[in-house]
């Protein structure tokens, strides 16, 4: 079958907003777009199966309760969020600082090896606003790096006195692995999961995306945060023709470190910063190729059938199933099909995103056990065993401005809070130019 959807995007040399089409068909699908200044752009953005056409979960749009800027230049140019956002807040980024232990050759962040942070009065007064705007939302510690700061278990103290449904750390690992005893630090201060930089099993993945081998690192890492019980994501930065071949291999890693390990988030490669030239078609991963790559190297330990389409965000930007891992190491898929007749409302989906993501990614409850001296009834041990039991397996396809579609942005859930308190959706808030200039990020 032949697609043509009409769309918006933007050009990627001067990020004026143009007209774009979802052209091809089922297994080939591209972007196309043409700037009258700048000529034309087509980036692939579906390969292969399941089909594009059967890969969907439509919704009815929500405004977001609290919208900070009105509709003046249009999308993506009012974001704080405004009324024409579509979506409710799912997850809020909160940037503690903009400096790093590494220097990585790949990063979204632009980081640096110096620079000012935010002192805590100044993130007190984020994580509060971020409260009263988004609501009970997962809530993300980021940066730059957030361990180079030796304050980090006092923010999230802060964080955890405002109820937050999670806690959440981004971080390389890097201070877990060289001072063990802080991951217990933070998990007593407060910090229920980590989403942990993990690239591969190989040291020379390391040194060509992150700059050095890291791998005996990531394993000292990983230990450390453990034995603090906190709950641990693995996060793959996938890179085609790098760690494109280190697919299976992270998730059955991940699976063997159950259930430390609460599942694997794999995010192929967007290209944010400067590229004089766009990315090749060859520089490009999408969402079914992965979930292909997932079944064929691990031998069937997960299928393609089994990933769904996400119930918050657009249905192009992410894949999703959750397993159940058995004593012998083997996942049994967990739901059944997705989809109900007709669509969803918007605000649900974040409802539910919300609550699973805390169910399934946060680490043992402090202080707490299933045991038979507990007051706890049999409802209760069996749902602290079915959490304990489960394991996610997703990817999220970030859009760079090659790839950006508004109709997905206006979908987005996964929000940064700026500096000056608007709410601005993850991928406009990293899309850059192809020689570097940013739309937000400053």
């Amino acid at each position: 079958m032949q697609y043509r959807q009409q769309t918006a995007s933007l050009c990627p040399v001067c990020l004026q907003r143009i007209p774009a089409w979802r052209v091809g068909t089922d297994t080939d699908m591209r972007l196309e777009k043409a700037c009258p200044e700048h000529g034309h752009f087509a980036t692939p953005i579906w390969r292969g199966l399941p089909g594009f056409g059967e890969w969907k979960r439509d919704k009815l749009p929500s405004q977001p309760p609290v919208c900070h800027t009105q509709p003046q230049a249009g999308c993506p140019f009012d974001c704080g969020l405004c009324p024409n956002h579509a979506q409710h807040t799912c997850t809020t980024l909160l940037e503690v600082t903009q400096r790093c232990n590494l220097g990585c050759p790949i990063c979204f962040a632009r980081s640096l090896d110096s620079g000012t942070d935010p002192d805590l009065d100044t993130l007190a007064r984020n994580m509060a606003h971020i409260r009263e705007t988004a609501g009970p939302c997962t809530l993300q510690l980021s940066g730059g790096e957030p361990t180079v700061r030796d304050d980090l278990p006092e923010i999230v103290r802060l964080a955890a006195a405002q109820n937050f449904r999670l806690v959440q750390l981004n971080t390389n690992g890097l201070r877990f692995a060289r001072e063990p005893e802080y991951a217990r630090a933070l998990r007593e201060a407060g910090l229920e999961a980590v989403f942990f930089q993990f690239d591969s099993v190989h040291d020379a993945d390391y040194t060509t995306i992150r700059g050095r081998a890291l791998w005996e690192e990531k394993q000292q890492a990983l230990t450390a945060m453990g034995r603090a019980g906190l709950g641990v994501v693995l996060v793959p930065t996938l890179v085609p023709g790098v760690n494109t071949r280190a697919i299976g291999a992270i998730l059955r890693f991940g699976v063997q470190h159950h259930p430390v390990v609460r599942g694997v988030h794999f995010q192929p490669i967007s290209y944010f910063g400067r590229y004089p030239a766009p990315p090749a078609d060859t520089d490009r991963l999408t969402l079914p190729e992965i979930m292909r790559a997932l079944e064929e190297q691990t031998a069937g330990l997960v299928r393609t059938q089994d990933f769904l389409p996400p119930g918050c965000e657009h249905a192009l930007c992410s894949f999703h199933a959750t397993y159940a891992v058995a004593a012998s190491g083997e996942l049994q898929r967990l739901g059944g099909a997705c989809c109900s007749e007709g669509p969803i409302q918007a605000a649900d989906g974040a409802r539910q995103t919300v609550h699973l993501t805390a169910q399934r990614w946060r680490g043992q409850q402090t202080g707490s056990t299933t045991g038979p001296e507990t007051n706890e009834d049999d409802l209760d041990r069996f749902i602290a065993r079915a959490r304990e039991a489960s394991f996610t397996v997703s990817a999220m396809g970030f859009q760079d401005a090659w790839t950006v579609d508004l109709e997905r942005l206006r979908g987005c859930c996964i929000h940064v809070h700026a500096s000056d308190g608007r709410l601005i959706p993850f991928c406009a808030y990293n899309l850059t130019a192809a020689n570097g200039r940013p739309l937000y990020r400053r």
